[in-house]
């Protein structure tokens, strides 16, 4: 059902006879014109996710739907290719490394500013890793800040402190700047792709940020005053309605085509494909996988995204008996993965054997994999002395997620199947935002859980490394040997170096049996058909400068 009404166009919008292919380029080369194109086609683009961003300051963001709004009003050094999830330059024309990996030295844009006037320029950049760095120990959580605990590892004060990988920056000149790290990171240069690490005006947050607040995500910053470079300004976020984005005639890339673009939340991908068909929406994300055929006969675009995700169901060491490897392993036999992607995933969906797809830098083909087998899920219980336990499941409602398409019924075909063999299911439900990612990373109250990852850049540890490189409330467990690796692996300074150490770190993983790998769904958008311009990336860097409604 929606979270909140949705503003209509005049008139509906026109079926035409067969699927269109969209055709554009939405992350065209931004740094072509330095004024950018004066070409405008004017009007709305009405876009549906499935939820409300959480923020709209990126850094205290870590879900998808905050980060498709970021998109559009901020930008970071490193970007991607369009439809790639490689690194490519963005506010930075290019970088160079040392060969130690512990330097490097951006080249910036010249004549970008801020929303707000505020010079974009080198003391804006070590402005904004100064900010990350120094966050104050309230929001050195991982609910708040997930991505720089993840890749950073610690901040100037802190419990972890001495096993931050940032040192400093500094500004060489107003268009280039340096920045030191404590030791290499292979996936530096591709983690600044990241929307939590976008730039932001150091004027903006001065003024209006509060780092310190008990909810910084609530600040009039990320409510009312979000400030980057991007193609989009805020032009109003009315919450449990809509964001209104305006366009940013000043942009130094190409000017979007559209006047505003307006997010609406839709929980429910029926209820998104119906407002589709009505002419409410231009376009949604996250196609119902029953909905996909009907749409495209219907003449609308469905497009897909290059799958770059898993799906996988967590096990929280923290909560007996799932500190039992026997009883993980059960669970994993228990599990009939085909017939939970034929009940709740796309067509095209794949089985996942470990925790990042087969397309990512140390795969290995020869992990151990726990074959559907009942009979030997409930003789495992029962050596474990765990035959009829109760445990907690958690899921989510009010979402869908690219790697989670149907979230509610991949949790009863789930939970039928453990209760098959004998384990006894408190099935917990929570609303996605704000409560359950805050309940599965925020705390360890919690059992087993269905949770996923949209891979943000092509790098093992971007999979890896953000679910195990350290402890975390999410899984409970301690396993420096685990760790260690995992911070060996990162910082070899190349893929050939790193790869024979990531394909042994993904079979120790799959031994030590955290959380069950589920699956690799396709991930698809529909469009209605007087839509143009719109660029799919499978790391979901999509910014709608170049998109287009025909009215």
């Amino acid at each position: 059902m929606r979270l909140a009404p949705i503003p209509t166009r005049s008139g509906l919008i026109g079926l035409a006879a067969t699927a269109l292919v969209l055709s554009g380029c939405a992350q065209s080369d931004r740094a072509e014109s330095e004024g950018g194109s004066s070409e405008q086609s004017g009007g709305t683009f009405l876009f549906a996710g499935s939820a409300e961003p959480v923020t709209l300051d990126p850094f205290f963001a870590s879900d998808g739907e905050s980060f498709r709004v970021s998109r559009q009003i901020f930008e970071g050094l490193v970007g991607t290719e369009p439809g790639t999830a490689d690194p490519a330059p963005l506010l930075a024309t290019g970088w160079e490394t040392s060969e130690d990996g512990l330097t490097t030295t951006f080249d910036l844009q010249e004549g970008v500013t801020f929303h707000d006037g505020t010079e974009f320029n080198a003391e804006a950049v070590c402005a904004n890793f100064e900010r990350w760095y120094n966050m104050p120990r309230s929001a050195q959580t991982e609910d708040l800040t997930y991505y720089y605990i993840s890749l950073f590892r610690g901040f100037a004060t802190g419990p972890d402190a001495g096993d931050a990988i940032y040192d400093s920056c500094s500004a060489d000149d107003d268009l280039t700047a340096t920045v030191t790290l404590n030791k290499p990171f292979a996936g530096f240069i591709a983690a600044l792709s990241l929307p939590a690490f976008s730039m932001q005006s150091p004027t903006a947050l001065d003024e209006y940020q509060d780092d310190a607040a008990g909810n910084p995500r609530n600040s009039e910053y990320s409510t009312e005053r979000p400030t980057g470079t991007g193609p989009f300004t805020l032009d109003s976020w009315d919450r449990g309605q809509q964001v209104t984005l305006a366009r940013n005639d000043d942009y130094w890339g190409d000017v979007a085509l559209v006047d505003e673009a307006v997010v609406v939340a839709i929980e429910d991908p029926t209820a998104r494909a119906d407002a589709l068909r009505s002419g409410e929406i231009d376009g949604y994300d996250l196609v119902g996988p029953a909905d996909v055929a009907p749409l495209e006969e219907e003449g609308f675009q469905v497009v897909e995204r290059d799958p770059f995700n898993v799906l996988y169901l967590g096990m929280n060491q923290a909560q007996e008996p799932l500190d039992d490897p026997m009883v993980r392993q059960a669970i994993a036999h228990a599990l009939n993965i085909p017939e939970i992607i034929s009940a709740s995933m796309p067509e095209g969906t794949v089985p996942a054997t470990q925790f990042v797809p087969d397309i990512v830098m140390g795969f290995n083909p020869d992990v151990t994999e726990y074959e559907y087998d009942p009979e030997l899920a409930e003789q495992m219980l029962a050596d474990a002395g765990a035959d009829g336990a109760t445990i907690e499941f958690n899921y989510p409602t009010g979402v869908s997620r690219p790697y989670m398409p149907q979230p509610e019924d991949t949790f009863n075909v789930i939970r039928s199947q453990l209760e098959a063999v004998g384990l006894q299911i408190e099935p917990v439900a929570d609303a996605w935002s704000p409560d359950y990612l805050e309940k599965i990373q925020g705390t360890d109250d919690h059992g087993i859980h269905l949770l996923g990852w949209t891979g943000d850049y092509n790098d093992t540890d971007n999979f890896l490394g953000v679910f195990f490189g350290a402890e975390s409330n999410e899984w409970g467990f301690d396993n420096p040997e685990l760790f260690d690796a995992l911070s060996e692996a990162r910082g070899l300074p190349t893929p050939e170096e790193q790869e024979p150490l990531y394909e042994d770190i993904n079979a120790e993983i799959m031994d030590y049996l955290p959380g069950v790998p589920l699956a690799h769904p396709v991930p698809s958008l529909a469009f209605g058909p007087d839509v143009d311009g719109y660029q799919q990336s499978p790391v979901q860097d999509e910014v709608w400068n170049a998109v287009s409604v025909q009215e």
